[in-house]
């Protein structure tokens, strides 16, 4: 017998009675924000919640309000069936799709925003990018109501930012980061990897090796302005366009730091044709 189709919810309403009725039978809830055109790395945050908890809601929404003039928000992969497909085959118990008009109804007026995390790196390039990540993930968290929400370290910044979030507004969630989810190659998995011609991607691998370049350059004692601009120097020589950042910086704080007195991240964003990626690898303890 075939198994049953997974849920697909579509109105707040829904989801909060589905998630009640779990509660009441006693199951903690996991949920795994995502936009849909969904990759290994989406999988490993399902993955993760179906081993955590007793159900997982994941949700599928691509949101608007985190796209700035001129990017991609026409053109980015939208899938549904197939998202929903590979969601049931890692142990989700529910898809959250709403509408535009579901998540900002007529009137929706209120935005949250994160101070100082988000002036710089990403929030430096893309002006209002995080006060929609943060919106939405707010309004997510609040409508599901999970133990614990799932995000990915490839967007180390939007973690440290809902992390934060999360804290300071009292929500009572769990937020969890996932390793990053490679290619043999070490170009971090992305959804907008499919935007890249064959030429492109072979070159985007770049970028990682760049990262580990500084990481490993920090670690050794190098000042990481220096090791930044060598490995920044590296990737442009590699074929890409331009690179917006290559930083070390505080792994809780995201400050920048010169010498790694502290955990620390070094974080990347570069252009390659039409595309941009980011990136981000850990200093190694010395």
């Amino acid at each position: 017998m075939a198994p049953a189709p997974l849920p697909i919810v579509r109105t707040v309403a829904e989801l909060r009675r589905h998630v009640q009725a779990w509660r009441k039978d006693g199951h903690g809830v996991g949920l795994v924000p995502t936009m849909g055109a969904l990759h290994a790395g989406h999988l490993a945050l399902v993955d993760a919640s179906a081993k955590a908890n007793g159900r997982t809601v994941a949700t599928i929404f691509v949101n608007p309000k985190q796209f700035g003039a001129g990017e991609d928000l026409g053109r980015y992969p939208r899938r549904e069936a197939a998202d929903v497909d590979a969601m049931a085959r890692h142990g989700t118990d529910l898809v959250f799709a709403p509408s535009v008009d579901e998540m900002y109804p007529d009137g929706h007026a209120t935005t949250v925003s994160v101070a100082g995390l988000t002036d710089r790196l990403e929030g430096g390039h893309r002006p209002g990018h995080f006060t929609g990540v943060t919106t939405v993930v707010t309004k997510l968290l609040l409508q599901a109501m999970a133990d614990r929400a799932y995000f990915g370290e490839k967007d180390f910044q939007q973690l440290v930012v809902i992390t934060r979030m999360a804290r300071d507004l009292d929500i009572p969630v769990e937020i969890v980061g996932v390793p990053t989810v490679r290619e043999a190659d070490g170009l971090a998995l992305s959804s907008r990897n499919e935007y890249l011609t064959s030429a492109e991607r072979a070159i985007a691998p770049a970028l990682h090796r760049g990262l580990r370049r500084a990481a490993e350059a920090i670690a050794a004692g190098t000042p990481a302005r220096q090791a930044s601009q060598e490995s920044a120097a590296a990737i442009l020589k590699a074929g890409f366009a331009s690179v917006d950042y290559l930083e070390c910086c505080g792994a809780d704080d995201l400050e920048p730091l010169d010498q790694p007195d502290r955990p620390a991240r070094v974080l990347a964003a570069a252009r390659l044709g039409t595309t941009r990626l980011i990136d981000n690898v850990l200093v190694p303890p010395p």
